[in-house]
């Protein structure tokens, strides 16, 4: 017997070593890119932000790699493990849900695929980067959080654009709402009746999912400048940690890329900014752009019906890698795939989905191109490579020209089809393989107005009265959204007031946290005033204090924090398009936490609203005005445990750009933490919440013998 418990102890102790070793054992192997840098030097100004200077464009994305490792080392390595099929090896339970979307979009094949297919200077980059990234991992083996994830390659990094880039246009939401057979929401374009014509309907908040769906963009020509200037204002609105959260960065190569701005993790360049001819910025949007069709599966559940056959569905056996403790467990599933695109299985039967986008990479050649264009030919030319599915672009270069660009590929759909509903999946008829070409994309280039901006609405409000696109010169079958914001209906008012638009006026405009007296902020507050009291006496204070209410979240008023959290519910239930919440529920909620955690119903909203990051010395808690749906935006937050909101998601990294009469380049910028964000024992940790909380801005040291001047740090990586 006792031979016998102690083989079943050495038994239980090998299943235990193989479970804790198979992961790395079985991951598939990368061959370590052959790249070896020639001249790379990284310098960190006075805020930390570093600038990478190289002899070639590949020898930047090298130091950019490295650079970005020594901020945030460990989300680069989360990013990476997306396109390996790591993450639930990594991060558990939530990590194999986006091992398994991975799978289902069989994003290894697309990038596998168009790799060789790639121009060879951007495999250069893709490559160097990556080799970056390997050197970074081989210098500091105690920071590597899962063993045999290095070497990666550049074929790597473009998996995960393959990834990442549908889900700014809301596949997130369809995967998430079919995998648990819920109804889908609406979606993004505007609704038609039979004969494919508009129906009218009130306009709401855009968006599915409020937790990547924000950002204001804004340009103003030099007619409208007293100065003669041209300005450029990015706003982006983005979670402050994690894989998209802005990185700042400045580049300087000698094949003559130069550009300042900010990346995600696992970018080796950045996504906006400026560099010395011109310069854009994104907004979210969300036009119409993935369809979903419903499948006749016959007995087997292997077949389906398509043009009167029966046609097997593509199906593939996969092994998700799930930690569960010390342990990595192999876990099986099954991805099913249509000529439409991925089949996801429920209850209600067999859907598949058909994306803008799909199956392909070249918007990481877009980005480059975007990068290193010179002028606004060249930046055009580069859009209309059309490999970013979705986004809107707000552009202005050193010439004066603006412009706003409703970016999306359109598919190119036939009518006859109810294409904002499920799509019978049985005929080819509705399968449509093209995307419109750029030149049908809405755009709108120097308007009389002298400005352009967009804060996730309709592109038919962008420049005001008399300036504006005309919708009836686009189809409703691209699916382009009609919706408003606040943020959009303000900077709409801010703008069109008479008189020149300086740089002080301009920032006046980026910091505003009023809302309009109208739209759905409106209809939700004089909800919660017809409300009966019934003799509680505080629902009937909760609702003098929003009569009271300045219609403003500047901190300054009475009733600010009171109004804040009213509103987030209503504005979630918009930017989703689902029903509202019960309004007596959400002020009675509101009002009972006011006064459990502050003893009054009107706190400073400095005092409830807060920018908290981090522990120990650079540790700080600082007070935060604006809220979910004003332009200076504190869009998401977690409740703490003393009753205080820790914003965890709105204004991002904000940038100022201004090219003077001459031409020249200016810009100033600021991050909400700092460079170091997951780093708490740096003094870049935090160094910019200050500035960020008082609506203060630092300077962007692009000219190189500035940067040398003020003292930066210069080292090679």
């Amino acid at each position: 017997m006792r031979k016998f418990f102690l083989g079943l102890v050495l038994l239980l102790v090998a299943v235990a070593v193989g479970l804790a070793a198979w992961d790395p054992l079985t991951a598939e192997a990368s061959a370590a890119p052959a790249f070896r840098p020639t001249d790379v030097q990284i310098a960190r100004d006075k805020f930390g932000v570093p600038h990478i200077f190289g002899k070639t464009d590949a020898d930047v994305a090298y130091g950019v790699a490295y650079a970005h490792s020594e901020d945030d080392f460990a989300t680069l390595q989360e990013v990476i493990a997306m396109t390996r099929g790591r993450t639930g090896a990594l991060l558990g339970a939530d990590g194999a849900k986006i091992d398994y979307v991975a799978e289902l979009l069989d994003i290894r094949k697309t990038a596998a695929r168009d790799w060789p297919r790639l121009p060879a200077d951007v495999r250069a980059l893709f490559t160097a980067y990556a080799a970056g990234l390997n050197h970074y991992a081989d210098k500091h083996p105690d920071e590597v959080r899962l063993s045999g994830l290095f070497p990666v390659t550049g074929e790597d990094v473009v998996a995960g654009f393959v990834l990442r880039s549908p889900f700014f246009f809301g596949l997130d939401s369809v995967l998430g709402r079919l995998t648990e057979g819920k109804p889908l929401f609406r979606e993004g374009g505007p609704a038609l009746d039979a004969a494919d014509k508009l129906v009218p309907r009130e306009l709401t908040p855009v968006g599915r999912d409020p937790d990547h769906n924000g950002s204001n963009g804004m340009a103003v020509a030099p007619g409208r400048a007293p100065d003669g200037a041209t300005r450029l204002v990015s706003n982006s609105h983005q979670p402050w940690t994690g894989g998209v959260a802005w990185y700042e960065l400045v580049v300087h190569s000698g094949e003559g890329w130069d550009f300042a701005g900010a990346n995600f993790p696992g970018s080796p360049y950045p996504f906006l900014g400026h560099n010395k001819y011109l310069g854009w910025t994104n907004t979210v949007n969300r036009p119409d752009l993935i369809d979903v069709y419903k499948l006749v599966l016959d007995d087997s559940g292997e077949k389906y019906r398509f043009d009167g056959k029966w046609v097997p569905l593509e199906k593939r056996r996969v092994w998700l890698r799930v930690k569960y403790g010390p342990f990595v467990l192999p876990v099986p599933q099954t991805v099913w795939r249509s000529v439409q695109g991925p089949v996801i299985k429920n209850a209600k039967g067999a859907f598949a989905i058909r994306y803008a986008g799909m199956d392909q990479s070249a918007m990481v050649t877009q980005y480059y191109r975007l990068n290193k264009a010179k002028d606004f030919a060249e930046w055009r030319a580069a859009m209309a490579g059309q490999g970013v599915p979705a986004t809107n672009f707000i552009y202005a270069d050193a010439k004066g020209n603006i412009g706003l660009f409703y970016n999306a590929m359109f598919p190119d759909r036939p009518a006859g089809f109810n294409w904002r509903g499920v799509l019978p999946g049985d005929t080819s008829a509705d399968v449509w393989t093209k995307t419109l070409p750029f030149e049908r994309v809405p755009a709108l280039v120097n308007p009389r107005s002298g400005f352009v901006m967009n804060a996730n609405n309709t592109p038919w409000v962008a420049a005001g009265p008399g300036s504006e696109l005309d919708p009836a010169a686009f189809s409703p079958l691209m699916g382009i959204e009609d919706d408003m914001t606040n943020r959009a209906v303000r900077l709409i008012d801010l703008f069109g007031a008479p008189g020149p638009i300086d740089a002080a006026r301009l920032k006046t405009i980026k910091y505003d946290t009023a809302y309009a007296k109208s739209g759905y902020a409106k209809v939700w507050i004089d909800r919660l005033l017809a409300l009966d009291a019934k003799g509680d006496a505080q629902i009937a204070a909760a609702q003098d204090l929003l009569r009271a209410w300045d219609w403003n979240l500047d901190g300054k008023g009475q009733g600010d924090a009171l109004a804040l959290l009213v509103l987030r519910p209503a504005n979630g239930s918009h930017y989703q398009r689902k029903a509202d919440p019960d309004p007596m529920t959400v002020l009675r909620e509101s009002a009972a936490h006011l006064q459990t955690y502050f003893g009054t119903l009107d706190p400073g909203l400095g005092t409830v609203l807060r920018l908290r990051h981090g522990e120990g010395a650079h540790r700080v808690d600082l007070p935060l005005d604006g809220g979910n749906d004003t332009v200076r935006a504190s869009t998401l937050w977690d409740v703490e445990p003393d009753g205080r909101l820790k914003v965890r998601h709105g204004d991002s990294f904000i940038m100022f750009v201004t090219w003077d009469k001459a031409g020249r380049v200016h810009s100033e910028s600021v991050q909400p933490f700092g460079a170091a964000t997951t780093r708490p024992e740096s003094p870049h940790y935090n160094d910019q919440a200050p500035l960020f909380v008082a609506h203060r801005l630092k300077p962007v040291l692009f000219d190189p013998a500035a940067l040398r001047a003020s003292g930066a740090r210069f080292y090679r990586p």
